[in-house]
């Protein structure tokens, strides 16, 4: 949970304290049971994670003091060589991750006005355009 809280912290300024909430009780109970979750450690830390569904990034998080040291590509590129996954949904607001997913070669075909929730939060769809690297 606290990679998951310092990775939100950092980059989902714009949610609302009580979707943040809600969306942090329903990890552990909801979430997490829906996804294949695979972890990245440096020095025996776990410092991120990505969890998968079918061929979907359904959640990447790297807690916020190891961003920008290559570890959320390694969990991409584990997802994407390993597991198959070629589509993501990611808040359109959340400008990072929208450039991160584009320099992988994730390019967008939709949007929606609402997130999964119903919440007021735009969400782009995105799918893999290049094969993945070995």
């Amino acid at each position: 949970m606290q990679i998951w809280r310092s990775a939100v912290d950092a980059t989902h300024d714009f949610l609302a304290e009580d979707d943040r909430k809600s969306i942090e009780d329903n990890l552990i109970p909801h979430y997490f049971p829906a996804v294949e979750l695979f972890g990245a450690e440096l020095d025996g830390t776990l410092v991120g994670f990505v969890g998968i569904a079918g061929r979907t990034v359904e959640m990447l998080f790297v807690a916020n003091e190891y961003r920008g040291r290559g570890i959320g590509t390694r969990l991409l590129e584990e997802a994407v060589s390993r597991h198959g996954a070629r589509m993501v949904d990611v808040n359109e607001q959340n400008l990072g991750a929208v450039g991160f997913y584009r320099s992988y070669g994730f390019v967008t075909t939709g949007r929606d006005e609402i997130d999964a929730d119903g919440k007021p939060y735009p969400t782009l769809h995105m799918r893999l355009e290049r094969e993945p690297q070995s």
